[in-house]
């Protein structure tokens, strides 16, 4: 027999003060979703980040004022490729033409057009080799001196910022997670304590028939994990449209610059069996607390 069908002996359907559990259930499980969310969008976003430039950097040579100012740029472009392709450790060197640069700021700015008369610096796309160890403060000191106007991006520095931001975003996430689950417990404590409290004639009758504290706890935790459950339902069915809708609004910036930002499927596993997991935390906190107020029973 299922929980949510078994028989219970004490009349817990009718008490009032169980009433509004269901929905704070539910509000915790909505607020659990969006959370989980965020932080496996975050995740998955900082991951393809990390795939997309590892192992890459990319030189910069300042544009040359001036009438020949075009030919002498494209002389110390060549000059930064020839020390880069020289360098060990460096597999791939590919120096990007003005269109190219100008397609990469089209995302941004959304028109080359705006841009395509400023001197802008030329990009040389560099892809190293992981496994080597480069001095990329020697690197940078040899590129300076031999090219003027040159310098070395290292994507890595700001990468390790985002992925701190990531790893704190995720302990912030972690930590509203255990306040919620800890709501939710003492919500259940209450109710459960107050339902005893309306029922102690019931209880010490059942107790004088022989019935064991397991027993009665039974009751209580079946009918809070029954509670939980349909609460966490109904937090789920406001998650769902609201992480939908949030997707839909990512996918407006998505593209050029940002990879997808939708929920990973991984990601609704999770966020599909908080009801489940909101329903068990309820259970087992019900029958925690009703063993131990009829351990302090006379």
């Amino acid at each position: 027999m299922s929980l949510l069908s078994r028989r219970s002996d004490l009349p817990l359907k009718g008490d009032p003060n169980s009433r509004f559990l269901p929905w704070l259930v539910a509000l915790m499980v909505y607020l659990s979703s969006i959370a989980v969310a965020c932080v496996l969008v975050l995740a998955g976003l900082v991951e393809r980040w990390d795939h997309d430039v590892s192992g890459t950097l990319t030189v910069q040579v300042q544009p040359v004022p001036g009438e020949a100012g075009e030919l002498l740029t494209d002389d110390r472009v060549r000059q930064a490729a020839d020390l880069m392709r020289r360098t060990p450790g460096v597999t791939a060197v590919r120096p990007l033409d003005k269109r190219q640069t100008l397609a990469l700021l089209e995302p941004w700015l959304g028109s080359a057009e705006l841009v395509k008369d400023l001197p802008l610096p030329r990009l040389i796309d560099v892809s190293i080799d992981t496994a080597v160890r480069l001095d990329l403060g020697g690197l940078a000191d040899r590129l300076g001196k031999s090219v003027p106007g040159a310098t070395i991006d290292d994507h890595r520095v700001w990468l390790s910022r985002l992925i701190n931001l990531s790893r704190t975003t995720e302990w912030v996430a972690i930590a509203i997670l255990v306040l919620i689950g800890f709501v939710t417990s003492a919500t259940v404590v209450y109710a459960t304590k107050t339902g005893m409290s309306v029922h102690r004639s019931v209880i010490e009758v059942l107790h004088l028939i022989g019935a064991h504290d397991d027993y009665i706890a039974r009751q209580f935790a079946d009918r809070a994990f029954s509670l939980g459950f349909s609460g966490g339902m109904i937090g789920l069915a406001m998650a769902v449209p609201t992480l939908t809708a949030i997707g839909w609004a990512a996918k407006r910036v998505e593209g050029g610059f940002l990879p997808s930002l939708s929920v990973p499927l991984s990601g609704w596993v999770v966020v599909g069996l908080l009801p489940v997991l909101a329903a068990i935390l309820a259970m087992y906190t019900a029958r925690l607390t009703v063993h131990g107020v009829l351990s302090r029973m006379p």
